[in-house]
């Protein structure tokens, strides 16, 4: 389970490969971010298309890698505001054909 209450989250906003594990996740922290990956913070990578993301954390005893390939269409907005997209989406609006009116 994961649990926002009281973690950092730091979205890397360049592509990563989404080969990548545990230590190389943390090892790109330490190098690019100049942080602490066992600081208790959430790493987020995002893959090249943008339909992948990894969640790196550390959670008292070890590393933690949560992984997710998203739908199309799907927001890491949502997701991290924890909106589940599996939910039936609804269209707002939607636009009427207009319709000819015999005179």
């Amino acid at each position: 389970m994961l649990n926002l209450a009281a973690a950092k989250i730091w979205l890397c906003i360049e592509p990563t490969d989404m080969r990548k594990s545990f230590d190389t996740l943390a090892a790109r922290v330490r190098e690019h971010l100049r942080a602490d990956p066992m600081s208790g913070s959430w790493y987020v990578f995002r893959g090249l298309r943008g339909d992948r993301l990894k969640i790196l954390y550390w959670d008292g005893d070890g590393f933690a890698l949560w992984q997710k390939r998203l739908a199309k269409g799907a927001d890491l907005a949502l997701i991290l505001g924890g909106v589940a997209l599996n939910a039936k989406r609804r269209m707002r609006y939607t636009r009427v054909a207009a319709m000819a009116v015999a005179s």
